[in-house]
């Protein structure tokens, strides 16, 4: 069975999670794997193993665990749902699915800013998942603070197999549709 597994980019409250639980509620046989969940699980209860500075390094353990165990343990399709943001990072991950068999997807959340600013002024999500930060105010900061390394990082069709971009919650359904038909 050919397998696929979709890799969202985005900043924080730009849909990605979202996003990830409609095309998984729409996909057949799949599943979202999602490290905000697994940072809360964290804070709450292995708070005192967290790393205090430096790379979320249990967190990506966790996530990678999760991972590993669903390519190897199950036949579902991967809905990974992160920020991504970090080209190196994102085309090693993106390379390490397509030796595994995988066809890869990329869906890049590219919102305008007026709408990303009003969507975390007005966010009811857990702050659990916070290591550094204090409020998705000042998450989204940090991820536009350098417009140069956003540019560098803007993801690229040559990534991947496949990619879509969603500029606006208009273009959910038609890129949900445009997967579910790749295979």
């Amino acid at each position: 069975m050919t397998r696929l597994v979709v890799v969202t980019v985005g900043v924080t409250h730009s849909g990605k999670s979202t996003f990830a639980r409609a095309l998984e509620h729409q996909l057949p046989n799949s599943v979202v794997v999602d490290q905000d969940n697994h940072a809360e699980f964290i804070n709450s209860y292995y708070m005192k193993l967290r790393p205090k500075d430096g790379p979320p390094q249990l967190k990506y353990a966790v996530t990678q665990t999760i991972v590993n165990y669903a390519i190897h343990q199950t036949n579902l399709h991967l809905i990974l749902c992160n920020s991504n943001r970090d080209r190196e990072g994102r085309e090693q991950l993106l390379k390490h699915f397509q030796n595994e068999g995988f066809i890869t997807v990329l869906v890049e959340f590219d919102l305008p800013d007026h709408i990303l600013q009003q969507r975390v002024a007005n966010s009811e999500r857990s702050k659990k998942i916070f290591r550094s930060a204090s409020s998705f105010e000042e998450v989204l900061r940090r991820q536009q603070a350098d417009p140069h390394n956003v540019a560098m990082n803007k993801p690229t069709a040559e990534e991947a197999d496949f990619m879509y971009t969603i500029r606006s919650t208009d273009d959910v359904q038609s890129v949900i549709q445009q997967i579910i038909r790749i295979f």
